[in-house]
């Protein structure tokens, strides 16, 4: 699935690089600790996350990420809607919870990571 329809269907909030919603899912991934991320996400996840800050794009970037879900309303740095900006890092915000959105990705047939 891509990045466009996940976003549609969870009427996620498209906070940076809108021109990489073509960009296919692979899989998803939930963490807050950065480390985890780093060693378990795998190249084209979403990754479904509370942090706001810069150093997410930074891991999204190196893994070759499909994108960030930033959620429960959490406001993002503005350094960080900069920086996925530069480095073309897709960035959705939602009110919703991190357990609300991995449910439903898992009802679109995002699967998760072993």
């Amino acid at each position: 699935m891509k990045l466009r329809g996940i976003a549609a269907a969870l009427d996620l909030v498209v906070r940076a690089a809108p021109d990489k919603l073509d960009t296919e899912v692979t899989g998803g991934y939930a963490s807050d600790l950065l480390s985890c991320v780093l060693a378990k996400a795998q190249k084209g996840n979403l990754w479904i996350t509370l942090q706001a800050h810069p150093n997410i794009v930074a891991v999204a970037s190196l893994l070759e990420l499909a994108g960030i879900v930033v959620t429960e309303g959490r406001e993002l740095d503005p350094g960080t809607v900069e920086k996925a900006t530069e480095k073309g890092v897709p960035i959705f915000t939602t009110p919703h919870a991190t357990f609300t959105i991995v449910s439903e990705l898992a009802k679109l047939g995002v699967a998760g990571v072993d």
